[in-house]
């Protein structure tokens, strides 16, 4: 069993990449493997609704950069999924929306099912408007949202900070102890997907 960690920070080792190891360690303990994803602090294409990826024979989204061709493959190969993000201006940052954007709607058969939470860090406030922005990624596609004692927020605006906020990273560690117990739990299990029924899409129009 794998979970990808995904770094939404522009920071490659700042106050989120500190809250996901703290759930990357938990995991570890329970004996499941973790990999941390750090997209990176370029510029990040963002959807450009083409439908190209939903068409017969497409591979993917039509742009290949290589953040997206990793995260997929990365996807793959996971059984469950956390994203961590910090808080600019009461949401998520712009770069890490746009990948997320693409890779659930152009690969979303690589993620349905699996079990998934996110982890936000904030100086003080807009951890709520953060979680439900990703939570809803999450949702559209029948994953479970993994929970934790508390909402999965650490407070901090250094690692160092961080640290020293003991029950954010408690929480943390539990949200690791508990994505470890539920997908233990599916693999004791493995019981058949729930039926799909085809998809109805309803636009209103007047």
């Amino acid at each position: 069993m794998k979970v990808l960690l995904v770094n939404g920070s522009p920071h490659r080792d700042g106050c989120t990449f500190t809250s996901l190891s703290e759930v990357a360690g938990a995991l570890n303990k329970n004996g499941v493997e973790s990999e941390i994803f750090w997209i990176g602090n370029r510029a990040v294409q963002g959807c450009i609704g083409c439908w190209k990826c939903h068409e017969e024979g497409a591979d993917g989204c039509v742009f290949r950069e290589k953040l997206y061709t990793d995260f997929v493959t990365k996807m793959k190969e996971s059984d469950a999924l956390v994203i961590g993000a910090p808080v600019y201006y009461a949401g998520p940052p712009g770069a890490l929306c746009a990948i997320l954007d693409r890779v659930f709607f152009s690969a979303s058969e690589y993620f349905q099912f699996k079990p998934a939470a996110c982890v936000v860090n904030c100086r003080r406030g807009g951890a709520s408007a953060t979680f439900d922005r990703l939570n809803k990624y999450f949702t559209i596609l029948q994953m479970p949202v993994v929970s934790s004692q508390y909402w999965n927020s650490t407070h901090g605006f250094t690692p160092d900070e961080v640290r020293r906020d003991l029950e954010g990273l408690q929480t943390m560690r539990t949200l690791g102890n508990n994505m470890a117990y539920l997908l233990k739990s599916m693999a004791q299990t493995n019981l058949p997907r729930p039926p799909q029924e085809p998809w109805v899409a309803t636009n209103f129009i007047s």
